[in-house]
């Protein structure tokens, strides 16, 4: 079972008021209703989906609706479940502001059906149920989408998202609009903003793991790129003390420079900062790792100074 069909199954049980019905219901048939003047037909993959659907459709407008499973033709296991309105059509579309009393099919729902922020959730719900899909966090990247076909609808839902703070974006697609939210903890607030309580601790749990996990490799990545550093510097430095060595030019030092090259030789693994340590420790005359380094940047402009008269000649 997907991760988006566990989250639809699980707010297909949550208990809803009248008017959160209503908000719920107009979600979901704006945004997958096939209208005639005599029906409306609802298409959903989700056996849960559809007894929701069908029983909030029952509970609010007293209309006995009809269920009919279905082969689905497009390569998926899945049977289709087609919910059939054969009456109070009319009354059912104006009530939950798809159509005006005109007759004429409204771009939003009218104030009554988002004037909470309750109704607001519900509404989201329903879309989701209808047209929404979540990533499961173990397996994927973090992503929430909506495929809506109509532009206004699209707008209409990633406004409700924003104003929640779920920072959702719109992107025109060859049939229709993708709303989209890719920021893990965005999406963990719209589970929550939906009531999907189960799923929000599973998604929070793989969240912070996968988290803790990408910590743990930065700081991994930080360290080995820490010690190639310090070997590779540490390499260059004896590659230049064995220079000055084969072309006898230690001599040309001070005392103190040629202590540094003693220590060297004898740690060559350790950093600059544990080397000053070392020196510290054992010789009993403090020295910083700056002051080490100083040494060491004698050593590497006489090393240079001494390259560079041989390429002249």
């Amino acid at each position: 079972m997907s991760f988006t069909t566990t989250i639809k199954e699980e707010i297909s049980r949550i208990k809803n008021t009248r008017s959160e019905s209503i908000a719920e219901l107009s979600g979901f048939l704006r945004n997958n209703g096939t209208c005639t003047d005599n029906t409306i037909d609802l298409l959903t993959e989700n056996a849960t989906v559809a007894k929701r659907i069908y029983q909030l459709i029952k509970d609010i407008y007293d209309v006995n609706c009809e269920i009919e499973s279905r082969k689905n033709m497009n390569f998926s296991k899945n049977n289709l479940y087609l919910i059939m309105i054969n009456d109070k059509v009319d009354f059912i579309l104006k009530d939950l502001s798809i159509i005006s009393e005109n007759g004429i099919f409204l771009d939003t729902p009218n104030d009554y059906i988002l004037g909470s922020e309750d109704e607001k959730r519900a509404y989201l719900r329903g879309a989701f149920l209808s047209k929404g899909s979540i990533n499961d966090p173990k397996t994927a990247r973090y992503h929430l989408e909506f495929l809506i076909e109509e532009k206004q609808e699209a707008n209409l839902i990633s406004n409700l998202l924003n104003e929640f703070e779920l920072n959702s974006k719109v992107l025109s697609r060859s049939k229709g609009y993708m709303v989209y939210i890719k920021e893990a903890e965005k999406i963990g607030d719209f589970l929550r903003i939906i009531n999907a309580n189960q799923a929000i601790l599973y998604y929070e749990d793989i969240r912070i793991y996968r988290d803790h996990k990408n910590m743990t490799n930065r700081l991994n990545n930080c360290e080995q790129a820490n010690i190639d550093k310090i070997v590779e510097t540490a390499t260059k430095q004896i590659e230049d003390i064995e220079y000055l060595k084969e072309n006898l030019a230690l001599e040309l030092l001070d005392d103190k420079t040629k202590e540094a090259i003693e220590y060297r030789l004898k740690y060559p693994e350790a950093s600059l900062l544990e080397l000053s340590e070392i020196i510290s420790y054992e010789t009993g005359k403090p020295i910083t790792k700056s002051g080490l380094n100083h040494r060491f940047r004698k050593i590497r402009e006489l090393a240079s100074r001494m390259k560079s008269n041989l390429n002249i000649k």
